[in-house]
């Protein structure tokens, strides 16, 4: 097996033991609120409900680890191995391992959150390639706060969507729409086998009541 094809697992390796260390549990552990999480509507170990549940600094912490955890194993493949790796699939496994490790995280029973923070972690660790990150970043903004879908639920998975649309029809580099389409099939796969309540979605303009 060639050395590059071994660095290439470990990185897979160990972006998905980032992924699976899920900082909502250990710092909502920390402030003592663990037993919320489980009696919250999703009991979705994320940043949203570390916030919730867990107050500000919880939240804070948990949103940094969530961003770190992906963006620091991207971050150094990119910087290495990545410069000159052509195989664009298994680059993509790099980027999305740790989103993986969220959603099915080794150390929970392959249990884990919705990985929408990882995500944009992950996407940032291959600057400088930065239109998927913002492409992301715009379409959650877009139908947070101007064409507002909801419940949080289908925003997600519409954001997903029309962001992994834009970036294959705008035809950004292959590693870059190959990498958000394994990150958006796991958010996916994880939110559709969720046991969350599935609301009517909504679509309205914000200022419109």
């Amino acid at each position: 097996m060639e050395i590059i094809v071994v660095k290439l697992i470990i990185f897979i390796f160990l972006g998905y033991l980032s992924g699976s260390v899920l900082y909502a549990r250990i710092f909502l552990k920390l402030f003592k609120k663990e037993e919320m999480l489980e009696g919250s509507r999703d009991r979705n170990p994320g940043t949203t409900n570390a916030f919730l549940y867990g107050g500000f600094w919880c939240g804070v912490l948990t949103l940094l680890g969530d961003l770190l955890k992906g963006f620091i194993p991207v971050y150094f493949f990119m910087r290495g191995e990545g410069v000159h790796y052509p195989d664009s699939f298994r680059e993509a496994l790099v980027v999305a391992a740790p989103v993986i490790g969220h959603a099915f995280s080794l150390f929970y029973g392959f249990h884990g959150g919705k990985g929408i923070a990882v995500s944009f972690g992950c996407l940032a660790g291959m600057f400088p390639l930065w239109r998927p990150l913002m492409t992301l970043a715009v379409f959650f903004i877009l139908f947070s706060v101007v064409l507002r879908v909801t419940p949080h639920f289908q925003r997600t998975l519409v954001a997903y969507l029309c962001s992994l649309a834009t970036i294959f029809i705008a035809e950004y580099a292959q590693k870059a729409w190959i990498s958000f389409l394994v990150i958006t099939v796991t958010v996916s796969l994880k939110m559709l086998f969720s046991k969350e309540e599935r609301e009517k979605m909504e679509v309205r303009l914000i200022w419109r009541h």
